[in-house]
């Protein structure tokens, strides 16, 4: 009786140790799905205000190009995003599976099976996990140099060159 405890147990902390990185799997799909919603609330903003020309005031409507261009850098943030978070979810269904794999194959499936089932399910999801987050970065360095400290610099120098 107390074999097959103990077999039972040695399974499933085999079978938790993946678990501890679909924790960093969730994580990085929340951080991912805040700047996500972000971008499109200030893309909705942009949408509004260009959408309802007729509305704007005169310094409003010489922003219109900022405003598209901004919307357009929105746009490419927003699809990066939704890249890291398509391939943030296959990492965790990749380690998912492979919790799933060591838990059935160590309960007695076929070795051979094991080996090759569990390492590419869990090379796969950590191929995918690692394309997530150099996709997050890419999204990251992008935003900062989608900010257009020039023309904002340049704008600010002929305001005061007007005062």
């Amino acid at each position: 009786m107390s074999a097959s405890i103990n077999s039972v147990t040695s399974n499933i902390q085999i079978a938790l140790a993946p678990v501890f990185l679909l924790a960093a799997v969730s994580t990085l799909i929340m951080a991912i799905t805040t700047r996500l919603g972000r971008s499109v609330d200030r893309m909705r903003v942009i949408q509004r205000e260009i959408l309802l020309e007729e509305n704007l005031s005169e310094p409003i409507k010489r922003l219109k190009r900022v405003y598209l261009t901004e919307f357009k850098e929105l746009r490419r943030r927003s699809q990066l995003c939704t890249l890291a978070i398509l391939s943030v979810v296959l990492s965790g269904v990749l380690i998912s599976l492979t919790v799933l794999e060591l838990f059935l194959f160590h309960s007695g499936a076929d070795r051979v099976l094991q080996t090759g089932y569990v390492v590419l399910t869990f090379a796969l999801g950590l191929t995918s996990f690692i394309v997530a987050l150099i996709l997050v970065l890419i999204e990251v360095i992008y935003a900062y140099y989608s900010v257009s400290w020039k023309q904002f610099n340049e704008a600010l120098l002929n305001q005061e060159g007007k005062d």
